[in-house]
């Protein structure tokens, strides 16, 4: 329950705000008046007492552009009874990462499919492995952030079609970000939670054993995707002693690795230094406004990627070249907007900085530069 209008620190608004009026928005309170302070400082000044009193504030100007407008919302508990949304959104991903995974994983023929959905239930440990990742990453976003108060919904799954069902997961940040350190500590959440979450299947789907490619799969003549190996899956391999690759062309590695291939590939994009991705908000919170001389950068550096691949190896479209162009492209829309602005600029203590790099360092270690390529068979 929201606190009364009593119970906001007004005193601490006065200093700061020549307050005319106050009115109530369902929840929300409105104060209408004039800054007495610049505009940039005044939230600053005034969003701990509001934040104590179990508000979140903001600065905003009347339509007519005659009079300041702080407006306070109660911070969100948490989901407020089911979230409908986002239940069905799983349950629509789980649907097409079933279907995907049996189709293109676990080839299930279409017509066996049609006779009997229910062999879709044979790609669930696929299923599992892909939204585990992905769900990981964003519920380690979703902690952190209630830990520090900021208003962060569960977790949105995307359904998809080919070749992983799904296109990942997103969460909404809605309150205003306190300071540099929450800024950074969701930010790197998710990463470092969904790389944990990567290597554990990762370790999984290699101890399992191959897949036997079916006769009429190996007969079909046309196009596959290859998904080549980063760096990351290769020392993983590595490490415990089990291949990535087969000689024998009817043994495929089992599907579960694909879980951890989806976790690595989008662990790059989300670490990308730009915008609202988690890397934008870690440089941020890094750097403080100097995250915006790197951001720029990012559309540069990845249209170059697409043009070496193209004109330097003679790569088409479907084989990398389109992948980093749409991402340049993308990072040139959210650079635009930016990363969260924190109310406070204090600077991050050291052991955030060392963490942030090695997060960094480790999502170089899951970057290809050709991670798909389109081949003939």
């Amino acid at each position: 329950m929201a606190p009364a209008e009593s119970e906001t620190p007004r005193e601490v608004l006065q200093s700061v705000f020549a307050l005319r009026e106050t009115h109530r928005d369902g929840d929300r309170i409105l104060f209408y008046g004039e800054a007495l302070v610049p505009r940039g400082t005044l939230i600053e000044e005034v969003w701990p007492a509001f934040r104590e009193a179990g508000y979140d504030a903001r600065l905003a100007t009347t339509r007519s552009g005659t009079d300041d407008v702080v407006i306070a919302e109660p911070i969100s508990p948490g989901p407020d009874g089911i979230p409908w949304k986002n239940v069905a959104l799983f349950v629509a991903t789980v649907l097409s990462t079933l279907f995907v995974g049996s189709v293109a994983w676990y080839y299930v023929p279409l017509e066996s499919l049609q006779r009997n959905p229910l062999l879709v239930l044979r790609a669930w440990p696929f299923t599992a492995a892909v939204l585990g990742v992905l769900a990981t990453h964003e519920l380690g976003h979703y902690v952190v952030g209630r830990y520090h108060g900021v208003d962060v919904s569960l977790p949105y799954l995307i359904p998809f079609i080919f070749p992983f069902g799904t296109l990942g997961a997103i969460i909404r940040m809605r309150g205003q970000m306190p300071d540099r350190r929450a800024l950074f500590d969701i930010g790197v959440a998710g990463p470092l939670a969904g790389l944990a979450a990567t290597i554990v299947v990762t370790v999984v789907g290699l101890s399992l054993p191959p897949m036997t490619v079916p006769a009429r799969v190996l007969q079909q003549s046309g196009e596959v995707i290859v998904f080549n190996n980063p760096p990351l899956l290769d020392l993983i391999a590595t490490a415990i002693g089990q291949p990535t690759s087969y000689t024998d062309p009817a043994k495929t590695v089992h599907p579960v690795i694909i879980g951890g291939w989806v976790g690595m590939f989008f662990t790059v994009l989300n670490l990308l230094p730009v915008g609202q991705l988690d890397g934008g908000h870690m440089l941020r919170a890094m750097l403080g406004e100097r995250q915006e001389t790197v951001a720029a950068l990012v559309p540069l550096v990845l249209f170059g990627l697409a043009a070496y691949l193209h004109y330097g190896r003679g790569l088409g479209l479907n084989e990398s070249v389109g992948l980093w162009a749409f991402w340049g492209l993308f990072a040139t829309v959210i650079a635009y907007n930016g990363p969260a602005e924190p109310i406070d600029e204090t600077p991050l203590d050291g052991r955030r900085q060392v963490v942030g790099l090695l997060t960094f360092a480790l999502g170089a270690l899951c970057f290809l530069l050709v991670p798909i390529r389109i081949m003939g068979v």
